[in-house]
C-alpha cells in the first residue's frame, strides 16, 4: 500500500517547486528590460519598497499590534 509513498511526497515537491519557480520567472521577466536604466531600476525599487510598507502598516493596524 505505501510502496513508493516518499517518492511521490518528494516527486510532488519537487513539481511545486518547479512550477513556482516557472511562475515567478514568467512574471518577473518583463521587467528586466526596466532594470537596466537606473532612473526606472531607482522607480521601480521605490514602488516595491513602499508597496512591502504599505501592507505592513496595513496588517499592523488591522491586527491592532501597535498605534498609529
Amino acid at each position: 500500500m505505501f510502496d513508493g509513498f516518499w517518492d511521490n511526497v518528494f516527486r510532488y515537491l519537487r513539481y511545486f517547486i518547479t512550477t513556482l519557480l516557472g511562475v515567478l520567472l514568467n512574471t518577473f521577466a518583463p521587467l528586466a528590460p526596466f532594470l537596466k536604466r537606473p532612473v526606472t531600476f531607482i522607480a521601480l525599487l521605490g514602488f516595491f519598497v513602499g508597496s512591502l510598507v504599505f501592507i505592513a502598516l496595513t496588517l499592523r493596524a488591522m491586527l491592532g499590534l501597535s498605534t498609529i
